[in-house]
């Protein structure tokens, strides 16, 4: 009776430790962050140190509300060291008040209406030559190849970047976390 119990027991811990490795797998950590697949855009991207110029952003620009919604939207989120990238003094531009229309059109180019995974990204792409191309929220296009083992990103300009962490799964919607900002 012991033994059956014992057995019991460690198949038990062993099912959690597996349940809490799938967890883990489904709410990966970013910018130091865990994510949660039941919370919204916003609610996980606040707690992300690599996403602090974009949740400004999103707020100078007023879209708070918009991703919190129920979408489904996929977002394409550049990290801070992404902003820092541009040229001195866009990011601080951009975020004054009399700029919210242009702030706005480059922050919904890096949102595609819908849930796209990565696996989405590929079913297209093989379907279409090696590139995957997807009309934007801002009504631009974003175009995404094979990149090593995963996938770069291009914008309308010919910027190319690339997805860091694909599949950050939210509660309306996805985020790939991109080290480059996207231009329309």
């Amino acid at each position: 009776m012991t033994r059956i119990f014992r057995t019991a027991i460690a198949a038990a811990a062993v099912a959690m430790s597996a349940g809490s490795l799938a967890s883990a797998q489904t709410n990966p950590m970013v910018g130091g962050a865990a994510m949660y697949p039941t919370k919204n855009i916003v609610e996980n991207a606040v707690n992300s140190k690599d996403h602090t110029t974009l949740v400004a952003a999103v707020k100078a620009a007023d879209l708070v509300e918009t991703l919190s919604g129920p979408g489904p939207f996929t977002v394409f989120a550049p990290t801070n060291a992404a902003f820092a990238k541009l040229p001195k003094g866009t990011v601080t531009t951009l975020l004054k008040p009399e700029n919210k229309a242009t702030l706005a059109a480059v922050l919904t180019y890096h949102v595609v209406p819908g849930r796209v995974t990565a696996a989405d990204i590929a079913a297209a792409a093989q379907a279409h030559g090696g590139k995957a191309t997807y009309t934007t929220v801002q009504g631009g296009t974003l175009t995404f190849a094979k990149a090593g083992r995963g996938w770069s990103v291009t914008d309308a300009k010919g910027h190319t970047g690339r997805i860091t962490i694909a599949n950050v799964m939210q509660s309306n919607g996805v985020i790939h976390v991109i080290d480059t900002v996207m231009l329309p």
